[in-house]
């Protein structure tokens, strides 16, 4: 791997959280993610688990880790099980972590081959008397195909039908809504890759350039920079293709006059950066453009003051919602006499939420309608998108919640018109 991985002590930490959440009598079982099949012999680049990452920093195929905080052999509290390297692994993919490699990494003391799992674990699994399972429950996910958590979790229970099962899930979940320090450094640095991505954008961005030259660019600066590439599929849209809003094709020219939405972030250790900002491809803003753009970074600014801890996603939203109608009535886009017959009148333009947690994931879980805890890190990105003018404009940073209010952890990235200007045109 390219990255630092964090100290164990937050691993540590993280399962004495998780230890702490399940009920007496418990284990948790937590499965890596597959190696993704591509075609033939080849293999999509391996993305772990996040859960389990969060919870021993192992990032390799084929582990298991076991969480049994009330154990009546010691031994078995925490186990970890990971595959077996050999002298033919290391020929021809590179070696895989051995069992104290494993341990530092982890802080997990015990640790076993991954082949030895079900012998191993099966007088374990009757002291028990419940097992947490674990799944993808992110409210977004769309289950098409069969995952390993998914196997791994039927197989438990074909093997244990009499335990009580049990989701980790939504435990996961509200722990990981909340940041450690070391996560927060592991954000910020791929907030800071992710700068530097942007940064030689600015200076790069002319009209005749194409999407996808812009998105070589991005990928060159975050490589270079030890991070594993693009935090997800990043959006370099040019002209109207700004008014889709999951627009991925980037191969279109970036004509003179038009603005360019970029919407990517760079993934650091698994922990990721999202940034979305409108530049004038030819490097000034004409009148309209820095006036909806002006807009859009108003609602961003009020969204900013909004955002505390104890609200809720939708309520928080909602506020947002307001004040973003305002803003489309003053830029000619709605009237008063509109939004009192229709108050969603405003989701002609701006139809899509206002912020998302972020950590290991870029839609990182949470609890939609639970008050939102200090500590969590969100984005927050408005965005007004005219589709008969061929103008999208959306502003994203990344914040830190806490008692007093946000941190933006982009706060040194240009986002006024004016910065945004001078960058582009400077000598």
């Amino acid at each position: 791997m390219k990255y630092q991985l964090p100290p164990a002590e937050l691993f540590v930490a993280n399962r004495a959280k998780l230890a702490q959440s399940l009920k007496p009598g418990s284990v948790a079982l937590f499965h890596s993610n597959d190696e993704m099949p591509r075609n033939g012999d080849a293999y999509f680049s391996f993305r772990q688990n996040s859960d389990l990452f969060y919870l021993c920093g192992i990032d390799q195929e084929d582990t298991i880790l076991a969480i049994f905080p009330d154990c009546p052999n010691p031994m078995f509290r925490e186990v970890l099980f990971i595959k077996e390297t050999s002298e033919q692994i290391a020929i021809w993919d590179g070696a895989r972590l051995t069992p104290n490699e494993a341990s530092a990494a982890s802080g997990v003391s015990h640790v076993f081959w991954y082949h030895e799992f079900w012998q191993t674990i099966h007088a374990v699994m009757l002291m028990a008397e419940n097992i947490y399972l674990n799944l993808n429950e992110n409210d977004r996910f769309s289950n098409k195909v069969s995952y390993a958590g998914l196997r791994f979790s039927q197989q438990i229970i074909e093997k244990y039908p009499l335990h009580k099962k049990e989701r980790s899930a939504p435990i996961l979940a509200r722990l990981r809504m909340v940041k450690e320090s070391h996560e927060i450094q592991q954000l910020k640095e791929a907030v800071a890759i992710t700068k530097k991505g942007f940064d030689r954008l600015l200076k790069f961005i002319k009209p005749g350039v194409m999407e996808y030259e812009i998105e070589a660019e991005l990928l060159h600066e975050f490589v270079r920079n030890r991070s594993k590439g693009f935090a997800f599929d990043p959006i370099i849209a040019s002209g109207a293709s700004a008014c889709v809003l999951h627009y991925i094709e980037n191969n279109k020219s970036c004509k003179d006059g038009e603005l360019l939405l970029l919407d990517f972030g760079a993934e650091y250790g698994n922990y990721n950066g999202d940034l979305t900002r409108c530049i004038p491809v030819n490097g000034r803003f004409s009148p309209r453009q820095k006036q909806v753009y002006n807009a859009v970074l108003d609602v961003h600014k009020f969204a900013r003051t909004a955002l505390k801890a104890g609200k809720t996603l939708p309520d928080y939203h909602a506020e947002v919602c307001l004040f973003m109608s305002e803003k489309l009535v003053e830029i000619g886009l709605l009237t008063k006499e509109e939004l009192k017959s229709n108050p969603k009148a405003f989701m002609k333009y701006y139809m899509h939420g206002t912020s998302h947690h972020l950590g290991l994931d870029v839609h990182d879980v949470m609890h939609r309608f639970e008050p939102i805890p200090q500590g969590s890190v969100l984005t927050i990105e408005p965005g007004i998108y005219i589709r008969e003018e061929g103008i999208g404009v959306r502003i994203e940073n990344d914040v830190v919640l806490t008692a007093e209010g946000t941190i933006d952890l982009m706060q040194d990235f240009a986002i006024e018109t004016e910065e945004i200007e001078e960058i582009m045109n400077a000598g």
